[in-house]
């Protein structure tokens, strides 16, 4: 049985409910020495507390999309390949320019809490090595005749740690949000695309980089899924159409690729992130102080401008107290021209009900900052 989904919640809740009936029928029937008896009463108190975990995690796991399958919660599937050493650009070499097209096959999806319109494709990375669904949901006007001869922007969008590449269609809603203000006019056609980002089999956050020996987890995402999308969709393959965005731990990823690949994205949007990978212990980018400095977005646009090169990319960053707020305006304090920062102070609790809110803003920006 899934783990996610409705019949599995609705197990969980019939479980409870036997295990609330249980005790208050049985207890005084119970039978045998003390000792006995003793043992029934606390096996069935144990089998009611685990049921109610249980559904309590269930409706949480289900509510913010944070694990996708047994396999993901158990940490039994390592996609992350080989991960061998790509070097600095994550290409390992390879030219992308003149290579033939290379389209995916997509599928519907089988969950209905993600909405109408969304597919999914299982990618074979073909240099990151990694192997991972990937969801994209098209805009209204990508079937229309009128819009046959165009190239759409893409958004390419992150889930938090652990998280769920289901999670932006699924908890946000932000394709029943979006198509709405896309045909009244008020938000660019994006198409959207949402890849797993959760890659090693123990669990382990890969903090979107390229770890050789761990995973390639940067190129998977700006290298592989983007030349994918790009093979199978009317999509621009222009750095001025694409961005990348997040929350939690997705936006500490969005604005590091950001700032990182301004040849592949010219916007990020970061939602209750966070700066330096120690905001997220269980990150393989917090084990050294060295992958902390070379994944640290606010020490990379550093880097960028004493280079002389600072980025051109633009950078959406909200959050709330304690809870991105300070990250992003530590960003807005190094931005050099040509790189923007906005950045907006949140009120509410670190959780998808927030972000949620925030998508028709989001999205109203970006449609200023792509395309140019």
């Amino acid at each position: 049985m899934s783990l996610t989904g409705t019949p599995f919640l609705v197990t969980a809740i019939a479980l409870l409910a036997g295990a609330v009936v249980l005790p208050l029928a049985l207890w005084a029937r119970v039978r045998g020495p003390a000792v006995a008896r003793g043992l029934v009463r606390l096996l069935m108190l144990v089998f009611a507390q685990v049921t109610a975990i249980t559904v309590v995690f269930v409706a949480v796991n289900n509510a913010n999309g944070l694990y996708d399958s047994w396999e993901d919660l158990l940490g039994t599937t390592d996609r992350a390949g080989a991960a061998v050493d790509l070097g600095p650009d994550g290409t390992g070499g390879q030219k992308l320019a003149g290579r033939p097209r290379e389209a995916a096959r997509f599928g519907p999806v089988d969950d209905a809490r993600m909405g109408p319109g969304v597919r999914v494709t299982e990618l074979r990375g073909r240099i990151s090595g990694v192997t991972g669904e990937v969801y994209v949901w098209l805009p209204p006007q990508y079937d229309d005749p009128a819009y046959r001869d165009k190239k759409f922007p893409v958004v390419q969008l992150l889930p938090g740690y652990p998280g769920s590449a289901k999670a932006w269609f699924g908890s946000l809603e932000v394709n029943r949000q979006l198509a709405p203000l896309m045909k009244q006019g008020k938000v660019k056609p994006f198409i959207l695309v949402s890849p797993r980002t959760t890659l090693l089999g123990d669990g382990t956050d890969t903090g979107c980089a390229n770890i050789p020996g761990k995973a390639n987890a940067d190129t998977w995402l700006s290298v592989d899924v983007r030349t994918m999308v790009s093979d199978t969709f009317r999509a621009s393959d222009r750095a001025a159409d694409w961005a990348v965005g997040g929350y939690s731990a997705g936006a500490h990823c969005a604005a590091k690729l950001a700032v990182a690949h301004p040849d592949r994205y010219r916007a990020g949007v970061s939602l209750s992130g966070f700066n330096d990978p120690s905001g997220e212990p269980a990150a393989l980018t917090a084990a050294t102080a060295e992958l902390r400095r070379a994944n640290n977005p606010y020490l990379m646009l550093k880097a960028a401008n004493k280079a002389g090169k600072p980025p051109r990319t633009a950078l959406f960053v909200s959050g709330a107290a304690g809870d991105g707020y300070e990250a992003g305006t530590a960003l807005k304090g190094v931005a050099q021209a040509p790189t923007t920062v906005r950045v907006v102070r949140q009120a509410g609790p670190h959780g998808t009900s927030v972000w949620k809110q925030q998508v028709p803003e989001v999205f109203r920006w970006l449609s200023e900052q792509l395309g140019k």
